[in-house]
């Protein structure tokens, strides 16, 4: 691929994803002309407040509903994708996510016991939830590790996807059973498990977007030992990777973006397996432009993916996990059988 063909192609998918994004944003119950839409957002990013001629209602639903959770999707949507991307390069499998270690398991865990027993610290006051997933997910992943690391010294993928699948299904268990003894409390959990973007603001948004970036920057600067490391662990050894230390820092990072981004929306899957691929498709292998186009494109696609969610039944609202669920399904059938062909 040249450069210029590949400059052109990133040019094109750049446009894309913000014309989805901005799409996202003007759909809806009310929609929202390109002229107010802009008018509006110059009016709060001078501090005019709402211009002449639009209706203050209409200037908050854009402003306080709409943006911030589109906005809120599409970086879920991005920080989901690029861990993907990274944990399917590192343990060589295109089936692999951070999913796959239980953080979304761990997360759930964490979100259920709140829920059940009312948790609430002063200080943490709205986010205790996001934190309590948060806090879970991540050492659902650092004790997966640590297992994987005493049962086999050099972290083997197939130690550490075995061990992760063991993990989530022990966790799903305790949260299934959880949910089951308190019935109170179940049609919270499934539809905290089911996912959501519902009520997420301005907040929530200033927290998970130097966390993106943090991780985004991070990744991509490991982008040239995970081309290594995508051909073996061997490989990566005899070129110069330490690939435990690497594996083990690229996961945890994953698993802080992954965890980060269920806590604040619930469980939402499969938009970490089709971005990376879709990317890959388009854009080749290297990690240098997998993983930023993944943010990209897993951004847009599940800012798309949330317009489905509130506007398909309108005014009620489907879980945004469903509907990456009806799509993210049937791609993930189509790699298990295209790699099991190919092997």
């Amino acid at each position: 691929m040249t450069k210029k063909g590949t400059g052109l192609k990133i040019v094109i998918s750049a446009v894309l994803c913000l014309f989805i994004l901005v799409f996202a944003i003007r759909s809806g119950s009310v929609y929202i002309s390109l002229k107010d839409l802009l008018g509006i957002i110059g009016g709060h990013i001078t501090g005019k407040g709402t211009p002449e001629g639009i209706d203050p209602m209409m200037d908050s639903i854009f402003w306080v509903i709409r943006m911030p959770r589109a906005l809120m999707a599409f970086m879920v949507g991005g920080a989901l994708s690029i861990s993907g991307a990274c944990m399917q390069a590192l343990l060589q499998n295109p089936l692999a996510s951070s999913y796959t270690l239980g953080v979304s398991s761990g997360a759930s865990l964490g979100a259920t016991l709140v829920l059940i027993l009312e948790i609430s610290v002063p200080v943490l006051a709205g986010f205790m939830l996001p934190a309590a997933g948060f806090v879970f997910g991540l050492a659902t992943v650092v004790f997966a590790l640590m297992l994987a690391s005493a049962i086999d010294k050099s972290v083997s993928n197939t130690t550490v996807v075995l061990l992760g699948m063991v993990l989530s299904l022990f966790v799903n268990g305790i949260v299934n059973l959880l949910s089951t003894l308190s019935s109170d409390h179940s049609k919270q959990i499934v539809l905290w498990m089911m996912g959501s973007f519902s009520a997420r603001g301005w907040d929530h948004c200033a927290i998970l977007f130097p966390i993106c970036i943090l991780g985004l920057v991070s990744l991509m600067l490991m982008s040239r030992k995970m081309d290594i490391m995508s051909f073996g662990d061997l490989q990566a050894q005899a070129m110069g990777v330490d690939a435990k230390k690497t594996k083990i820092l690229a996961i945890l990072i994953c698993a802080l973006l992954t965890g980060v981004s269920v806590s604040f929306t619930g469980v939402i899957g499969f938009i970490d397996l089709a971005a990376p691929h879709v990317v890959r498709k388009i854009f080749g292998p290297s990690h240098k432009l997998v993983i930023p186009m993944s943010f990209i494109y897993g951004g847009a696609f599940m800012a798309l993916c949330d317009l489905i969610s509130r506007t398909l039944l309108s005014p009620r609202e489907i879980p945004v996990g469903a509907v990456t669920a009806l799509i993210g399904a049937p791609f993930f059938a189509y790699v298990f059988f295209t790699s099991r062909r190919k092997r």
